[in-house]
């Protein structure tokens, strides 16, 4: 399993680091891919039928999920059946060795296959074991149902979303990337203490709870009785600065000239300088975006480009999806890198100038291959 690390690359951060992942469908997966992006070994356990999401469409020619290959891909797969005695024993042997249990089963469920908390200690006193869940692992709706609307919707995350009277989805889904960084994030500060301490954790992460940690603001605002509400605010709409306009063509642009410098530079630059004093008319600032949209819906996305390239005001087009890998600023960075039918966006992490490297395709393993793992 062990794998050389570049001198210096975001591989070498967490080097010699055992993962072993007990999740499933998305937010899970994207974690522990976080981890071993930075050089974890990732061993991702799942059940006999395989994890659901290597059936969510699109599937490629080996009927495989593409999706499931992206977010497991620099990972070793292994089907246990956890209801059996060879499958307990297999994983307990493995949980013996790691260093890190990230799972995103249903509260209750990892202790009825004979894997809860205190199970876990007994096998391995210093391991890390993140439950990354919906809901958190206490409290009336802990075996509650949902998926990334609904994290969003408990959360606060679509109150106050979208144009007119419908709150709109975030996509890609917020809640489950959201989290997943949360888990990893505190993932490795529980191998940080570990290092200094010597002792393992339990840590209790939830989707709905990552994004109801954004809400403080939000919930300050309405303490106050002045909530916030869809396209009044200055980040949701409701500041002419801040927005995203339709141009002639159909095509959009954001424009987050947020700054006075900033909107100083746009206004002159598009021969607009008597807006300069209204940008802090109270909001939702209804007569001024009006002016800004029909300036703005007066011409194609590319005559605006032409007239704002290289002005320091913050505006830029919303591309594509087949337009963002040919961005040259994209292009320079290096991440998204074609694999054959599939687009992989390598970990945005650059390290003492290194750039990171690509990912193995999933392996997949089978459960006699287990005890040669780890062994080292």
């Amino acid at each position: 399993m062990s794998r050389d690390k570049r001198a210096g690359g975001e591989d070498s951060l967490l080097a010699g680091v055992r993962v072993l992942d007990l999740s499933q469908y998305l937010p899970g997966p994207y974690a522990t891919q976080l981890l071993a992006d930075l050089g974890a070994e990732v061993i991702k356990v799942e059940p006999p039928a395989g994890d659901p999401m290597r059936r969510f469409p699109p599937l490629g020619d080996d009927g495989l999920s593409a999706f499931y290959r992206l977010v497991n891909a620099g990972k070793s797969v292994v089907r246990l059946d956890l209801k059996q005695e060879e499958g307990r024993a297999a994983l307990c042997d493995l949980i013996a060795r790691a260093d890190v249990l990230l799972e995103s089963y249903r509260p209750g469920v990892l202790e009825r296959l004979g894997f809860g908390h205190a199970a876990l200690m007994a096998l391995n006193s210093k391991l890390v074991h993140c439950a990354l869940s919906g809901y958190g692992q206490s409290g009336p709706m802990a075996g509650a149902a949902g998926h990334d609307v609904t994290y969003m919707a408990l959360g606060g995350g679509l109150a106050a979303s979208g144009p007119g009277e419908r709150p709109v989805m975030a996509f890609p889904p917020v809640a489950d990337y959201a989290a997943a960084i949360q888990a990893a994030f505190a993932t490795v500060s529980a191998l940080f203490r570990r290092e200094r301490m010597g002792q393992g954790a339990f840590l209790d992460v939830s989707m709905m709870e990552t994004v109801l940690a954004w809400q403080a603001g939000s919930l300050t605002q309405a303490r106050q009785a002045r909530p916030p509400r869809r396209e009044e605010e200055i980040l949701n709409g409701g500041a002419a600065s801040y927005r995203v306009y339709r141009c002639a063509d159909g095509r959009f642009a954001a424009l987050g000239a947020l700054e006075p410098v900033f909107w100083r530079a746009f206004c002159e630059s598009v021969g607009r300088p008597e807006w300069v004093v209204r940008q802090d008319e109270p909001f939702p600032q209804a007569a001024l975006i009006s002016d800004v949209e029909a300036l703005l819906a007066s011409a194609g996305l590319a005559h605006w480009i032409s007239v704002l390239e290289g002005v320091d005001c913050c505006f830029q087009p919303v591309l594509a999806f087949d337009e963002v890998a040919e961005h040259p600023h994209i292009q320079s960075r290096g991440l998204v890198r074609p694999q054959g039918d599939l687009v992989e966006v390598l970990s945005p992490v650059f390290v003492d100038g290194s750039s990171p490297s690509g990912r193995k395709p999933v392996c997949e393993l089978e459960a006699d291959q287990l005890p040669g793992i780890w062994s080292h």
